[in-house]
């Protein structure tokens, strides 16, 4: 089709929610679009700067390399999210409420390596005296005033936010023990960040005297409607354990799709489609302006050829030639032509699970799980549906319209149960996997190779060598190297480090631990399968005609004789042809046939072996 070229204007912040939507692009809601935003309300009393763990760090010394740890991740993964620090029960204060003991370190922003070195000058020893010089830690502080001052935050960024949430770093399970008002102001500040769809979290660190949730901050935290009601009240002595429960809680479970299942012609419920697996890539590179190193501002404008005026959208139109003749269409039509159905999820029928090969795999899976919030009873008819697919083990067939403009795709629905781990938490979440069909045009039939049966002995050899490397595996243990030094490198340059930080290429075979593990098998069942003299590392050298020594040597290696039981053996199976020219022309002389080419000896041999 012709250009279609109309003038295009992209301004960086013109139009934040078609950017930031990504509710357009699956189909799904556009309130369901916008950023995710958090911040880290991190406590800076006397307590937090004690109670050393065994590695010789405190409570505020996990929190802040904890908060690195985010930042770094979120500028390699997440760059456009939005992340603030917040100090309280510091002598300073810096806020736009002017609250006495809250200091905000970083508004509410994109993460940057300028953030990072901020971070950093308050880490460790040396950190922790810069911080008592400059902003001084106590306990004087009231945590309602903190929250106040975090909701100010939310309250003054005008970009679309899509999930608002605040983690409360401390080890003081009872702040206002001895002051019933700043209790209670707490507690009214909390309600109103629940009022207003702020998440609030609580990560609780080590102290000597334990951390009982029940005493305060019961009444404070709350949770998602799609997360589990109980608390994790168990503290956070290493980093592990604290990155561990950022982890699960900084990120929304943001739904690729949110759509109607369809079960009959009066009968749909709501669900949101979970994309479980994404390829890491690099980052798309952004153009800057040599000048002031800004982002590059883009327009696009289309002009008419001939008279070089300015096009405007109306004025452009695509075509289509078609037998001699040219077809125009609207860009209303165009969008017509590419529309099969609404966005949707149709059930067409069950069939046993039995049925779904492993060869049908064509793409990473989905996860199903319901949307009640769009349609009142969707997870009543969505768990009955779970509970009979399992129950009779069978699937649900599928035509699956992701977005608008998009193919329908038949799809199969896997039922999953639920599964709890040993400390009753949930492992595997109830919902159906859902798997791409292929089309017969995806399966293709393989020629297979011709098959070289091998005796019993090279069997056994071989499966005592597959016993001892045997390891045990996870997917999640192999990172990309080239991914990992991509990073490592920009993060070199970002902070403005001496080197990158090293990298070990996990994918890379350990052979001296091999070796230990094999010992002798790797030689002796190179000598089950393999010629003598056969060398699995050397590498064919191709020499000119008449090169000497080396001539004669590769001569006299390749020279090999085959005894006459194993020529028949091979001209009984039609394997001659994987045997070299000079074995072949070796075996020719010895009963005297002629031939040059490795067909015509293959042939020869052939008709000899058959006529005697």
């Amino acid at each position: 089709m012709s250009g279609w070229g109309a003038y295009h204007h992209n301004e960086e912040g013109e139009d934040e929610e078609d950017q930031e939507d990504e509710g357009a692009e699956t189909g799904g809601d556009s309130r369901f679009g916008g950023r995710d935003s958090l911040i880290f309300l991190v406590e800076a009393s006397k307590p937090m700067f004690s109670n050393f763990n065994d590695d010789g760090l405190t409570p505020f010394d996990l929190t802040l390399q904890c908060i690195r740890n985010v930042y770094t991740s979120k500028i390699i993964s997440s760059d456009r999210d939005l992340v603030a620090v917040v100090f309280y029960g510091t002598n300073t204060h810096k806020n736009t409420g002017d609250f006495p003991h809250v200091y905000v370190l970083h508004d509410l922003d994109t993460p940057g390596a300028k953030r990072v070195l901020e971070l950093d000058k308050y880490r460790e020893e040396k950190g922790r005296s810069l911080f008592r010089d400059t902003l001084g830690y106590g306990a004087d502080f009231s945590l309602g005033l903190a929250i106040w001052a975090c909701s100010n935050l939310f309250s003054n960024v005008k970009i679309k936010m899509s999930h608002k949430r605040i983690m409360l770093f401390t080890n003081v399970d009872n702040p206002h023990s001895d002051d019933v008002t700043e209790a209670a102001l707490a507690r009214t500040k909390a309600g109103d960040l629940r009022e207003t769809g702020i998440c609030l979290d609580l990560m609780n660190l080590k102290n000597s005297d334990g951390f009982d949730i029940s005493l305060f901050y019961r009444d404070i935290i709350n949770t998602d409607e799609d997360e589990d009601l109980g608390v994790d009240s168990e503290v956070s002595e290493k980093l592990e354990d604290l990155m561990k429960k950022v982890r699960a809680k900084e990120g929304k479970k943001r739904a690729l799709a949110r759509l109607n299942l369809t079960l009959g012609h009066d009968i749909s419920l709501a669900v949101g489609v979970f994309n479980l697996v994404q390829k890491a890539t690099k980052p798309a590179p952004v153009k800057l302006y040599r000048e002031t190193n800004e982002p590059v501002k883009t327009k696009t404008r289309t002009f008419n050829r001939e008279t070089g005026s300015l096009l405007l959208p109306s004025d452009t139109k695509k075509s289509q030639t078609y037998g001699n003749r040219q077809i125009v269409l609207e860009k209303e039509e165009t969008e017509l032509l590419k529309k099969f159905d609404d966005p949707s999820l149709v059930l067409i029928g069950f069939k046993p699970i039995s049925l779904l090969k492993k060869h049908h795999y064509i793409k990473p899976a989905q996860f199903v799980y319901p949307e009640e919030s769009l349609i009142s009873g969707s997870s009543t008819l969505f768990h009955a549906l779970l509970t009979r697919c399992l129950a009779r083990e069978v699937m649900a067939l599928c035509r699956y319209t992701p977005r608008r403009n998009t193919p329908p795709r038949f799809v199969a629905l896997v039922p999953q149960e639920e599964q709890l781990d040993e400390n009753n938490m949930q492992s595997i979440p109830p919902g159906f996997n859902l798997i791409f069909l292929p089309f017969a045009d995806d399966i293709r039939k393989v020629d297979q190779p011709e098959k070289v049966p091998a005796n019993e002995e090279q069997v056994e050899k071989m499966k005592e060598i597959v016993q001892k490397l045997r390891f045990k595996y996870r997917s999640d243990g192999f990172e990309n190297p080239v991914l990992q030094q991509h990073f490592r490198n920009l993060e070199a340059l970002a902070l403005d480090l001496m080197e990158p930080e090293p990298i070990e290429d996990l994918t890379l075979p350990k052979a001296d631990m091999m070796d230990r593990r094999l010992g002798a098998l790797a030689e002796e069942f190179k000598e089950l399968v393999y010629p003598p003299g056969y060398n699995p590392e050397g590498k064919p050298v191709k020499r000119k005609q008449g090169d000497g020594e080396g001539h004669a040597e590769k001569k006299a290696k390749t020279e090999v004789s085959v005894s006459e039981a194993e020529l028949r053996k091979h001209v009984k199976g039609g394997t001659l042809g994987k045997l070299t020219v000079p074995v072949l022309k070796e075996a020719c002389r010895g009963y005297g046939l002629k031939g040059g080419k490795k067909q015509e000896l293959v042939d020869a041999l052939t008709g000899y072996f058959k006529k005697n």
